[in-house]
């Protein structure tokens, strides 16, 4: 029992170590398709309201055809560009690289103004320890 008990330890301490400097795992899923997306459809692009950027629609795969994804808003980050769902060519099948947000390398952080502090507070208009007007 104490032997068993053991290697059951060796073991999992194995399986342990080895998830610790396994690989990241992506979320991305990779898949080939032997049928050419139609051409994209054209949308008309909204008023985007502000904070936001137009995804563009795309063709998407339903696991038989390809189906029309429609353009949406989504959230804006700061200092990224949004790069759309799109379909590369590789010999005669269609990868689909996922929409993703790219770092803008021309973008510049402009750190917000503080308001400055004056030395002396406005409640006294500049007379510190000179007295009240009301002390005569």
């Amino acid at each position: 029992m104490k032997h068993t008990n053991a290697i059951r330890s060796v073991l999992l301490s194995i399986s342990l170590a080895g998830a610790v400097f396994a690989a990241p795992a992506y979320a991305q899923v990779s898949f080939n398709i032997s049928i050419a997306p139609p051409a994209p459809y054209y949308e008309a692009v909204p008023t985007v309201p502000q904070g936001y950027v137009w995804a563009p629609g795309y063709w998407g795969w339903s696991g038989e055809r390809h189906v029309w994804v429609r353009g949406r808003p989504i959230m804006q980050r700061e200092g990224y560009n949004w790069a759309p769902d799109r379909w590369d060519q590789r010999n005669s099948n269609y990868y689909r690289t996922v929409g993703h947000w790219e770092h803008d390398k021309n973008y510049k952080y402009v750190k917000p103004k503080k308001e400055k502090k004056h030395k002396y507070s406005n409640h006294d208009n500049g007379k510190r320890g000179k007295g009240n007007k009301h002390d005569n």
